[in-house]
């Protein structure tokens, strides 16, 4: 359907499994319920995106500006950065923290 407007549309119970979208404008949109696990997605600018309530196990991300992104009330064990277990960093983070409060005691 190249050259479409859909802008506006509401999808409700639709099986779009196994699509493929290429030149597509998804900014705005709200998506709820949805199933993206096995999705590949590649050039993207997601700047702005909100994710909660979401299972994003066995997630990859390769070749991404992390820049200003917040990570709250998540699960953090098994997720790693460069390799490095996160929950290994943040609990050194932490140790050092009580460190330099104890000596400005």
């Amino acid at each position: 359907m190249a050259g479409s407007d859909l802008s506006g549309s509401r999808f409700s119970d639709v099986n779009l499994s196994g699509c493929s979208y290429d030149d597509v404008n998804l900014s705005g949109g709200r998506y709820t319920n949805v199933n993206l696990s096995g999705s590949t997605f590649s050039d993207m600018n997601m700047s702005g995106l909100t994710v909660s309530d979401a299972n994003l196990a066995g997630m990859r991300i390769d070749n991404a500006c992390l820049a200003g992104v917040a990570i709250t009330n998540s699960r953090l064990q098994g997720m790693t950065v460069n390799g490095i277990e996160v929950t290994e960093l943040l609990a050194l983070w932490a140790e050092k923290q009580k460190g330099h409060e104890g000596s400005k005691a």
